[in-house]
């Protein structure tokens, strides 16, 4: 298979915090219309390795590169945050939320067109969100709040779409609707989705990467049991069936 361009590339990346390395031997490239499964247990570097994509904090050792312009006024890369993080008592609404989306770091206050508006309506529309939009945040179920957030981080129809966990505290329906939306959006976009249920999204993934402090890129999104003890996986088998499972490691009691 002819692979795809690249639009990021990580080269030995080292990156912590107060002196501390968390993560280590991240070298793996992020190509155009990839769909890559994180997963690894926590404390293990997964969200500290997202925060090295999304240059909200710099690696100790190693280069990020980008093969896109990140100096432009467009939103290239899509963040889709663990909602547990944000601060339901802010006011804002649904709308201004999915707004938002079209701001970056070079501009960060700034008027938004008609088009822009009229855009972010259908977008709303497609996400079912449409009838909330003047509701402040803080009124929202876990699953209407993982909506408003992911039309908001596609709303600018980025190159990478990056999302952190985001079947937490939602509601079944929401979940299966997520990963039919993802499949879709992969035609136009590149994701990366950290998950716990690797099993549930393995149909729908097209690599894996493990992360444990070290990282292993995985080119397929069939990995084997002998491989995941090799990466120090807790996770030791990812089946593929009529009910996408996860198969775990028999429990030593003598630990």
């Amino acid at each position: 298979m002819e692979l795809q361009p690249k639009l990021i590339e990580l080269k030995g990346i080292e990156a912590g915090y107060d002196g501390e390395m968390v993560l280590k031997n991240a070298s793996f490239d992020i190509r155009e219309n990839d769909f890559i499964g994180i997963i690894g247990p926590n404390g293990g570097g997964k969200t500290t390795l997202v925060k090295v994509i999304l240059g909200l904090i710099k690696p100790k050792v190693g280069e990020v590169k980008y093969f896109f312009n990140t100096q432009t006024n467009d939103q290239l890369i899509g963040y889709l945050p663990q909602t547990h993080f944000i601060d339901k008592k802010f006011p804002i609404s649904v709308k201004d939320v999915v707004l938002s989306g079209y701001m970056n770091k070079n501009r960060m206050i700034r008027r938004f067109s008609s088009d822009e508006k009229v855009f972010a309506e259908r977008q709303m529309e497609k996400m079912g969100i449409a009838s909330l939009k003047k509701k402040p945040i803080g009124e929202l179920s876990g699953g209407q709040m993982q909506r408003v957030f992911l039309c908001r981080a596609i709303i600018s129809s980025p190159k990478l779409l990056i999302l952190d966990e985001p079947n937490n505290n939602v509601d079944n329906r929401f979940e299966s609707d997520l990963y039919e939306t993802l499949r879709q959006l992969n035609k136009s976009m590149a994701i990366m989705i950290v998950s716990h249920d690797i099993g549930m999204i393995s149909s729908y993934i097209k690599t894996i990467i493990c992360v444990n402090r070290d990282v292993h890129y995985h080119g397929s999104n069939i990995i084997d049991e002998t491989q995941l003890m090799a990466y120090n996986c807790p996770i030791l088998l990812v089946t593929h069936g009529e009910i996408p499972h996860t198969v775990l490691k028999t429990h030593d009691h003598n630990h």
